[in-house]
């Protein structure tokens, strides 16, 4: 008997639960990617805004943000922390990020707070991505993309008890 890795299962049942909430999306699977310069490298051109996404805690590590920004956007962490009215800002350890979001560095995507059922991460999405037709993420592991149109995002979000904050991240200059 073969056992699957936690990963595979944890995206089938993402996927499950995509289809019960009819968001939509075009699946890509590709070598594993850990950075935003691997995708560039390793995966097809596909439709859609790339995404980066930042999983980040208050100094106090009390709140928990996911940030999700157009994948060439380089954001300012220390003017960050203005627009989540928070005292500074910090990546979430590998730990917390498992915690919260179930997932392992190099695989953090908005699709990971289907595993945040307690609502502790806030999700903040940059205004300029929020106005593309459809964005890229990883469906819990590196080695897919799915593309999702925004009105699925909106219903992903709805389903999750998730809502985003739509903002101008800053970025560096």
């Amino acid at each position: 008997m073969t056992v699957q890795p936690q990963s595979d299962v944890l995206q089938k049942e993402l996927l499950v639960f995509m289809a019960e909430h009819d968001v939509a999306y075009e699946r890509h699977d590709h070598p594993p990617v850990f950075t935003v310069e691997d995708v560039y490298r390793l995966t097809p051109d596909l439709p859609g805004s790339k995404t980066k996404n930042l999983f980040l805690c208050d100094q106090k590590g009390r709140r928990h943000f996911l940030v999700v920004v157009p994948d060439n956007l380089r954001v300012d962490l220390k003017v960050l922390p203005h627009a989540l009215d928070a005292k500074g800002v910090r990546f979430g350890s590998a730990q917390r990020l498992e915690t919260h979001l179930g997932v392992t560095p190099g695989s953090v995507s908005l699709l990971a707070l289907f595993n945040d059922r307690h609502k502790a991460v806030e999700v903040i999405i940059d205004e300029t991505l929020w106005a593309a037709q459809a964005l890229q993420f990883h469906p819990l592991i590196n080695t897919s993309t799915l593309v999702i149109s925004k009105p699925d995002i909106e219903r992903f979000l709805q389903a999750t008890g998730h809502h985003a904050t739509i903002l101008p991240v800053p970025a560096k200059t």
